[in-house]
Protein backbone atom coordinates (compact mmCIF):
# COMPACT_ATOMS: atom_id res chain seq x y z
CA UNK A 1 0.00 0.00 0.00
CA UNK A 2 1.34 3.43 -0.92
CA UNK A 3 1.75 6.16 1.67
CA UNK A 4 -0.91 8.27 -0.10
CA UNK A 5 -3.34 5.35 -0.09
CA UNK A 6 -2.54 4.66 3.56
CA UNK A 7 -3.23 8.26 4.48
CA UNK A 8 -6.52 8.28 2.58
CA UNK A 9 -7.60 5.07 4.32
CA UNK A 10 -6.53 6.50 7.68
CA UNK A 11 -8.71 9.61 7.24
CA UNK A 12 -11.75 7.67 6.04
CA UNK A 13 -11.51 5.35 9.04
CA UNK A 14 -11.24 8.31 11.37
CA UNK A 15 -14.43 9.98 10.10
CA UNK A 16 -16.44 6.76 10.07
CA UNK A 17 -15.50 5.62 13.54
CA UNK A 18 -15.82 9.06 15.08
CA UNK A 19 -19.45 9.06 14.02
CA UNK A 20 -20.01 5.69 15.64
CA UNK A 21 -19.03 6.97 19.10
CA UNK A 22 -16.93 5.24 21.72
CA UNK A 23 -17.30 3.90 25.25
CA UNK A 24 -15.35 5.57 28.01
CA UNK A 25 -13.77 4.52 31.25
CA UNK A 26 -12.35 6.73 33.98
CA UNK A 27 -8.99 6.24 35.63
CA UNK A 28 -7.67 7.63 38.91
CA UNK A 29 -7.94 11.43 38.96
CA UNK A 30 -5.34 13.98 39.82
CA UNK A 31 -5.60 15.01 43.43
CA UNK A 32 -7.10 18.45 42.71
CA UNK A 33 -9.49 17.68 39.84
CA UNK A 34 -12.31 15.42 38.81
CA UNK A 35 -11.21 12.63 36.50
CA UNK A 36 -11.54 13.04 32.77
CA UNK A 37 -13.18 10.18 30.84
CA UNK A 38 -10.63 8.01 29.07
CA UNK A 39 -11.70 6.32 25.85
CA UNK A 40 -9.66 3.38 24.60
CA UNK A 41 -10.40 4.08 20.96
CA UNK A 42 -7.87 5.68 18.65
CA UNK A 43 -10.59 7.81 17.07
CA UNK A 44 -12.01 9.36 20.24
CA UNK A 45 -10.27 12.68 19.54
CA UNK A 46 -11.77 13.11 16.07
CA UNK A 47 -15.15 14.42 17.25
CA UNK A 48 -13.67 17.24 19.39
CA UNK A 49 -11.30 18.13 16.55
CA UNK A 50 -14.15 18.48 14.07
CA UNK A 51 -16.18 20.53 16.54
CA UNK A 52 -13.30 22.84 17.49
CA UNK A 53 -10.54 22.59 14.86
CA UNK A 54 -8.26 25.08 16.60
CA UNK A 55 -8.92 23.90 20.13
CA UNK A 56 -7.18 21.49 22.49
CA UNK A 57 -8.51 18.36 24.13
CA UNK A 58 -9.67 18.85 27.71
CA UNK A 59 -6.68 18.37 29.99
CA UNK A 60 -4.03 19.46 27.49
CA UNK A 61 -2.15 22.66 26.71
CA UNK A 62 -2.82 24.32 30.06
CA UNK A 63 0.20 26.59 30.21
CA UNK A 64 -0.63 27.41 33.83
CA UNK A 65 0.04 23.78 34.81
CA UNK A 66 2.91 23.30 37.22
CA UNK A 67 4.57 19.87 37.31
CA UNK A 68 4.44 18.01 40.60
CA UNK A 69 7.38 16.56 42.49
CA UNK A 70 6.18 13.08 41.46
CA UNK A 71 6.05 14.03 37.76
CA UNK A 72 8.48 16.92 37.24
CA UNK A 73 8.62 16.60 33.45
CA UNK A 74 5.74 17.88 31.31
CA UNK A 75 4.71 15.34 28.68
CA UNK A 76 4.68 16.50 25.05
CA UNK A 77 2.61 14.37 22.66
CA UNK A 78 3.70 14.15 19.01
CA UNK A 79 1.11 12.75 16.61
CA UNK A 80 1.50 10.63 13.50
CA UNK A 81 1.00 11.31 9.80
CA UNK A 82 -2.41 12.82 9.15
CA UNK A 83 -2.98 13.38 12.86
CA UNK A 84 -3.18 16.43 15.07
CA UNK A 85 -2.98 17.56 18.68
CA UNK A 86 -6.55 16.31 19.09
CA UNK A 87 -7.24 13.47 16.66
CA UNK A 88 -4.28 11.35 17.74
CA UNK A 89 -4.58 11.74 21.50
CA UNK A 90 -8.15 11.08 22.65
CA UNK A 91 -6.80 8.36 24.93
CA UNK A 92 -3.53 9.84 26.16
CA UNK A 93 -4.49 13.39 27.05
CA UNK A 94 -7.04 12.39 29.73
CA UNK A 95 -5.03 9.31 30.74
CA UNK A 96 -1.92 11.32 31.51
CA UNK A 97 -3.80 14.26 33.02
CA UNK A 98 -5.67 11.94 35.38
CA UNK A 99 -2.34 10.46 36.45
CA UNK A 100 -0.95 13.82 37.48
CA UNK A 101 1.03 14.97 34.44
CA UNK A 102 1.10 18.35 32.76
CA UNK A 103 0.15 17.38 29.21
CA UNK A 104 0.88 19.29 26.02
CA UNK A 105 0.24 18.48 22.37
CA UNK A 106 0.99 20.34 19.17
CA UNK A 107 -0.09 19.97 15.57
CA UNK A 108 3.00 20.05 13.37
CA UNK A 109 3.52 19.88 9.62
CA UNK A 110 -0.06 20.95 8.84
CA UNK A 111 -1.26 21.67 5.32
CA UNK A 112 -0.69 25.37 4.59
CA UNK A 113 -3.46 27.39 3.01
CA UNK A 114 -6.15 24.74 3.38
CA UNK A 115 -9.55 25.61 4.96
CA UNK A 116 -10.44 24.35 8.43
CA UNK A 117 -10.46 21.59 9.50
CA UNK A 118 -8.11 20.41 6.74
CA UNK A 119 -5.41 22.86 7.79
CA UNK A 120 -5.24 20.91 11.02
CA UNK A 121 -4.18 17.68 9.30
CA UNK A 122 -0.61 17.41 10.52
CA UNK A 123 2.51 15.44 9.74
CA UNK A 124 2.42 16.38 6.06
CA UNK A 125 5.39 18.74 5.79
CA UNK A 126 9.09 17.94 5.71
CA UNK A 127 10.23 16.36 8.95
CA UNK A 128 13.07 18.87 9.36
CA UNK A 129 10.55 21.74 9.38
CA UNK A 130 8.26 19.87 11.77
CA UNK A 131 11.18 19.29 14.14
CA UNK A 132 11.80 23.04 14.17
CA UNK A 133 8.15 23.55 15.14
CA UNK A 134 8.60 21.04 17.95
CA UNK A 135 11.68 22.91 19.15
CA UNK A 136 9.68 26.13 19.43
CA UNK A 137 6.82 24.34 21.20
CA UNK A 138 9.06 22.61 23.74
CA UNK A 139 10.79 25.90 24.54
CA UNK A 140 7.39 27.44 25.23
CA UNK A 141 6.38 24.52 27.48
CA UNK A 142 9.60 24.75 29.48
CA UNK A 143 9.27 28.51 29.93
CA UNK A 144 5.65 28.25 31.07
CA UNK A 145 6.07 25.32 33.44
CA UNK A 146 9.50 26.09 34.83
CA UNK A 147 10.62 22.55 34.05
CA UNK A 148 14.10 21.78 32.75
CA UNK A 149 13.13 18.80 30.56
CA UNK A 150 10.11 17.24 28.91
CA UNK A 151 9.15 13.65 28.26
CA UNK A 152 8.08 12.79 24.72
CA UNK A 153 5.31 10.34 23.85
CA UNK A 154 5.00 9.91 20.09
CA UNK A 155 3.09 7.78 17.63
CA UNK A 156 4.23 6.74 14.14
CA UNK A 157 5.91 9.77 12.48
CA UNK A 158 5.77 11.35 15.92
CA UNK A 159 8.32 8.78 17.08
CA UNK A 160 10.80 9.78 14.39
CA UNK A 161 10.45 13.54 14.07
CA UNK A 162 11.42 14.34 17.69
CA UNK A 163 14.65 12.42 17.25
CA UNK A 164 15.65 14.78 14.45
CA UNK A 165 15.00 17.60 16.93
CA UNK A 166 17.09 15.81 19.54
CA UNK A 167 19.98 14.98 17.23
CA UNK A 168 20.12 17.93 14.84
CA UNK A 169 18.40 20.86 16.59
CA UNK A 170 20.00 20.70 20.04
CA UNK A 171 16.91 19.10 21.54
CA UNK A 172 18.69 16.35 23.47
CA UNK A 173 19.30 18.55 26.50
CA UNK A 174 15.54 19.20 26.76
CA UNK A 175 14.35 15.55 26.60
CA UNK A 176 14.46 13.04 29.46
CA UNK A 177 12.25 10.06 28.54
CA UNK A 178 11.22 9.28 24.98
CA UNK A 179 8.36 6.81 24.53
CA UNK A 180 7.62 5.66 20.98
CA UNK A 181 4.38 3.92 19.96
CA UNK A 182 4.70 2.12 16.60
CA UNK A 183 8.20 3.53 15.93
CA UNK A 184 10.00 3.27 12.61
CA UNK A 185 13.67 4.01 13.23
CA UNK A 186 14.68 2.20 10.05
CA UNK A 187 11.72 3.47 8.07
CA UNK A 188 8.96 1.53 6.37
CA UNK A 189 9.33 -0.74 3.39
CA UNK A 190 12.48 -2.58 4.33
CA UNK A 191 15.17 -3.65 1.90
CA UNK A 192 12.76 -3.84 -1.05
CA UNK A 193 12.04 -0.10 -0.87
CA UNK A 194 15.64 0.78 -0.07
CA UNK A 195 16.88 -1.04 -3.15
CA UNK A 196 14.70 1.14 -5.41
CA UNK A 197 15.67 4.46 -3.83
CA UNK A 198 18.83 5.11 -5.93
CA UNK A 199 16.94 4.38 -9.15
CA UNK A 200 14.10 6.71 -8.21
CA UNK A 201 16.57 9.49 -7.45
CA UNK A 202 18.22 9.06 -10.86
CA UNK A 203 14.78 9.50 -12.40
CA UNK A 204 14.30 12.72 -10.45
CA UNK A 205 11.79 11.19 -8.02
CA UNK A 206 12.92 12.08 -4.50
CA UNK A 207 11.46 11.19 -1.15
CA UNK A 208 10.52 14.82 -0.51
CA UNK A 209 8.90 15.34 -3.89
CA UNK A 210 5.62 13.59 -3.10
CA UNK A 211 2.44 15.68 -3.51
CA UNK A 212 0.60 16.75 -0.33
CA UNK A 213 2.71 14.62 2.05
CA UNK A 214 6.39 15.54 1.89
CA UNK A 215 7.09 13.57 5.06
CA UNK A 216 5.75 10.30 3.67
CA UNK A 217 8.72 9.62 1.42
CA UNK A 218 11.12 10.64 4.18
CA UNK A 219 9.85 7.70 6.23
CA UNK A 220 10.64 5.16 3.52
CA UNK A 221 13.60 2.91 4.18
CA UNK A 222 16.75 4.35 2.65
CA UNK A 223 15.75 8.03 2.76
CA UNK A 224 18.21 10.84 3.47
CA UNK A 225 16.20 11.81 6.54
CA UNK A 226 16.60 8.35 8.04
CA UNK A 227 20.31 8.43 7.29
CA UNK A 228 20.55 11.67 9.27
CA UNK A 229 18.60 10.27 12.22
CA UNK A 230 20.66 7.08 12.26
CA UNK A 231 24.04 8.78 11.80
CA UNK A 232 26.66 6.85 13.73
CA UNK A 233 24.75 3.59 13.40
CA UNK A 234 21.93 4.25 15.86
CA UNK A 235 18.96 6.58 16.31
CA UNK A 236 19.58 6.86 20.03
CA UNK A 237 20.98 10.05 21.52
CA UNK A 238 23.08 9.77 24.70
CA UNK A 239 21.33 11.00 27.82
CA UNK A 240 17.80 10.16 26.67
CA UNK A 241 15.91 7.09 27.93
CA UNK A 242 14.05 5.39 25.07
CA UNK A 243 11.11 2.97 25.18
CA UNK A 244 9.91 1.46 21.88
CA UNK A 245 6.46 -0.18 21.79
CA UNK A 246 5.66 -2.09 18.58
CA UNK A 247 3.02 -4.49 17.27
CA UNK A 248 3.49 -7.44 14.96
CA UNK A 249 0.22 -6.39 13.30
CA UNK A 250 1.53 -3.03 12.11
CA UNK A 251 0.38 -2.48 8.52
CA UNK A 252 2.19 0.85 8.06
CA UNK A 253 5.59 0.14 9.62
CA UNK A 254 6.94 -2.74 7.54
CA UNK A 255 8.59 -4.70 8.96
CA UNK A 256 7.47 -3.88 12.49
CA UNK A 257 11.01 -4.65 13.67
CA UNK A 258 12.04 -1.33 12.15
CA UNK A 259 11.04 0.11 15.52
CA UNK A 260 12.86 -2.47 17.63
CA UNK A 261 16.43 -1.30 17.14
CA UNK A 262 18.76 -2.54 19.89
CA UNK A 263 20.83 -0.03 21.78
CA UNK A 264 24.60 0.27 21.78
CA UNK A 265 26.63 -0.09 24.97
CA UNK A 266 25.65 2.80 27.20
CA UNK A 267 22.32 3.49 25.46
CA UNK A 268 19.20 3.41 27.64
CA UNK A 269 16.72 1.51 25.48
CA UNK A 270 13.79 -0.82 26.23
CA UNK A 271 12.13 -2.65 23.33
CA UNK A 272 8.57 -3.95 23.78
CA UNK A 273 6.31 -5.90 21.41
CA UNK A 274 2.74 -5.96 22.71
CA UNK A 275 2.09 -9.54 21.57
CA UNK A 276 4.89 -10.94 23.73
CA UNK A 277 2.98 -12.51 26.60
CA UNK A 278 -0.39 -11.58 25.08
CA UNK A 279 -1.27 -13.41 21.88
CA UNK A 280 -4.85 -12.13 21.95
CA UNK A 281 -3.68 -8.58 21.32
CA UNK A 282 -4.19 -7.96 17.60
CA UNK A 283 -3.35 -4.26 17.64
CA UNK A 284 -2.57 -2.69 14.29
CA UNK A 285 -0.79 0.63 13.68
CA UNK A 286 -3.78 2.60 14.98
CA UNK A 287 -5.18 0.42 17.75
CA UNK A 288 -1.79 0.18 19.47
CA UNK A 289 -1.99 3.91 20.18
CA UNK A 290 -5.10 3.51 22.31
CA UNK A 291 -5.07 0.03 23.87
CA UNK A 292 -5.04 -0.48 27.63
CA UNK A 293 -1.98 -2.70 27.33
CA UNK A 294 0.04 -0.04 25.52
CA UNK A 295 -1.23 2.59 27.97
CA UNK A 296 0.19 0.63 30.90
CA UNK A 297 3.54 0.26 29.13
CA UNK A 298 3.60 4.02 28.52
CA UNK A 299 2.77 4.91 32.12
CA UNK A 300 5.44 2.51 33.37
CA UNK A 301 8.01 4.00 31.00
CA UNK A 302 7.24 7.51 32.25
CA UNK A 303 7.25 6.47 35.91
CA UNK A 304 9.38 3.34 36.29
CA UNK A 305 9.65 3.83 40.06
CA UNK A 306 5.94 3.01 40.42
CA UNK A 307 5.20 0.17 37.99
CA UNK A 308 1.64 -0.98 37.48
CA UNK A 309 0.33 -4.30 36.16
CA UNK A 310 0.16 -4.56 32.37
CA UNK A 311 -3.17 -6.09 31.30
CA UNK A 312 -3.62 -8.64 28.54
CA UNK A 313 -6.98 -8.08 26.87
CA UNK A 314 -8.37 -8.87 23.43
CA UNK A 315 -7.66 -6.04 21.00
CA UNK A 316 -9.02 -5.87 17.45
CA UNK A 317 -7.25 -4.10 14.59
CA UNK A 318 -8.31 -0.49 13.99
CA UNK A 319 -11.19 -0.36 16.48
CA UNK A 320 -9.25 -1.70 19.48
Amino acid sequence: MSHRASLRTYLLRAVALAAAGVATIALAPAADAAPLPVSYSFFSGVGPALAHPYGSLAGSNDFRCRPSADHPNPVVLTHGTGGSAQTNWGTYVPLLKNNGYCVFALTYGALPGAPAPFNQIGGMGRIEASAAQLKTFVARVLRATGATKVDIVGHSQGTLMPDYYARRLDGARSIDKYVSIAPLWNGSGGSAVASFTPTLRRLGITETGLPVCAACGQMQTGSDLLAAVNAGGSPYVPGITYTNISTTGDEFVLPYTSGQVPGRPGDRVTNIVVQRGCSQDHSDHLAIAASRRTAAFVLNALDPAHPRPVPCLPVLPIVG
